[in-house]
């Protein structure tokens, strides 16, 4: 309303300071503001072109300019056909000529106008660099069609990310009421690890300097970093205090970990597959867990905070278990979904327990719902995220990328999971105590538990069901309820097989 009763009180017309021309920059105009406008605008009108030309999830969507005024509450943005106008709050900062449809040289320039001039009205824009910039604008494009996507300065950076390297002396921790640094965590093989450093130490100097007088920035500098360094510190441990020397070196931080408990009275062994991210380094390392512990007596594979947007990977993963079976289908276009199933033999058949919870997200979720329609494992815990989308990278002119989660997600046999998400067969905000997990058991062996298949059942209240079944408010209530359920269910042959019937 305050738009429109600017534009009617102004007909539109040019005031001063308000660029009005075709050209919104001058060919000999560089830098205004320490911004190079052409080179921005370049970038801008490739990352329209870019995503014009992008499906999002059986639909096209275009791109509007009016999207940027996302980026401050205070901006206003209205198209009039032939003028773009920005306001301010109460105040008319900008009118520009509107691009013509296609025309992305108009659009890079109009958007690099529009963000200089509020730039000038937002401090923490202004103080962006050009990188930073650019994910600010794909973040505003973006966020008017509900979709994850970001800027990335270049590929390489991706790849970095991927194999999830870090440079440090290997352990995390904090300060105590004392300003001491306490460890809270060593990372396996790590410089740390092998001199012995153990949680709960404290550090008391670094490089001769007291703890108590450095700040957070100058402690996260010594632990990390992207080049080697020495680093000597004075430890405070238990058995009394040590000098110790480190050396920052590459720590590698896997995929997934594995936890064998061994063969006991009660069962033939329980293989444990923590999955934190699905990647081929992930499927490499359960590979070879189910190769070498290949007798086990059931196996818990536990998705609870698994995350992963590589389809090809998640479907080794689950061929691992299940062989060539439909995994999932991904749908880019209204028309074309894509099946995704692994080739070869599962390597395993020994029961599995498959644990999920809000924080499994993408092709994860794929995964648990292929263990569900293949009848192949028992899944428990809380509803996952249901955000089960399949990145895109889309190359720009300038070296960076698009990453773009614009692929939504279906099970094997074409259910949603996308916005809807995968619901356990055993809810384990539902039994708290050891008394309603007996309870629970007894019920499944008189044949008294009654379940609902909610993942195929497309006429489910969700937002219900969520309800009913809540996430689990403390991590240790949550691994204390999911192992006992899940051991219970490994070991006693008669409740797992009773599970996997229903």
């Amino acid at each position: 309303m305050k738009i429109t009763n600017l534009l009617l009180a102004t007909g539109l017309i040019c005031f001063p300071g308000l660029l009005c021309a075709s050209e919104l920059f001058y060919d000999d105009a560089k830098y205004i503001d320490g911004i190079n406008v052409h080179a921005v605008s370049d970038v801008f009108a490739d990352i329209y072109e870019k995503l014009d030309g992008v499906n999002w999830a059986g639909k096209n969507v275009g791109v509007a300019i009016e999207n940027l005024e996302k980026i401050n509450p205070d901006a206003h943005i209205a198209a009039t056909g032939e003028r773009a106008v920005l306001v301010w709050g109460d105040e008319l900062i900008a009118n520009y000529p509107y691009p013509e449809s296609k025309d992305w040289k108009a659009y890079g320039e109009i958007t690099t106008a529009l963000i200089l001039k509020m730039r000038e009205k937002d401090k923490q824009l202004h103080s962006l660099p050009e990188t930073s910039l650019y994910q600010v604008v794909v973040n505003a494009l973006l966020s008017g069609i509900d979709q994850n996507g970001t800027y990335v300065y270049s590929r390489d950076a991706i790849n970095d990310a991927d194999t999830r390297i870090l440079t440090s002396i290997g352990f995390d921790g904090g300060r105590d009421f004392k300003s001491n640094f306490r460890i809270t965590g060593v990372y396996k093989d790590s410089p740390a690890d092998i001199a012995g450093i153990h949680e709960g130490d404290i550090i008391s100097e670094v490089n001769g300097k007291r703890v108590a007088q450095m700040s957070d920035a100058d402690m996260s500098a010594v632990l990390s970093g992207y080049n080697s360094g020495t680093v000597k510190i004075k430890l405070l441990t238990p058995f009394g205090n040590r000098n110790v020397t480190l050396r920052r070196a590459t720590v590698v931080l896997a995929d997934a970990d594995i936890i064998h408990r061994a063969k006991n009275a009660t069962t033939d062994g329980i293989l444990e597959i923590v999955v934190h991210k699905v990647s081929d380094g992930a499927v490499d390392i359960v590979n070879e867990a189910l190769a070498k512990y290949n007798d086990v007596g059931g196996i818990i594979l536990d998705l609870r905070t698994a995350k992963g947007d590589d389809e090809k990977a998640a479907a080794k993963m689950a061929g691992l278990f299940m062989g060539s079976v439909p995994v999932m289908r991904i749908r880019e276009t209204a028309v074309d979904e894509l099946e995704i199933i692994p080739g070869g033999e599962a390597i395993t058949k020994a029961p599995v327990v498959v644990l999920i919870s809000d924080n499994t997200s993408g092709t994860s979720e794929a995964i648990a719902s292929a263990f569900y329609e293949n009848k192949r494992g028992v899944l428990i815990g809380t509803p996952t995220a249901g955000r089960a989308r399949i990145a895109s990278h889309i190359d720009l002119n300038n070296g960076g990328v698009l990453v773009l989660l614009n692929k939504s997600v279906k099970t094997g046999k074409g259910n949603s999971i996308d916005g809807r998400g995968v619901f356990p067969l055993v809810c384990l905000s539902n039994i708290r105590n050891t008394q309603q997990r007996e309870a629970f058991f007894l019920n499944i062996i008189n044949g008294d538990f009654n379940a609902r298949d909610y993942n195929s059942n497309k006429n489910v209240d969700v937002k219900a069901l969520r309800k009913a079944c809540p996430n689990i408010t403390s991590g240790e209530d949550e691994d204390s309820m999911a192992s006992a359920v899940s051991l219970k269910i490994l070991t006693d042959k008669n409740i797992y097989n009773e599970l996997m019937d229903l």
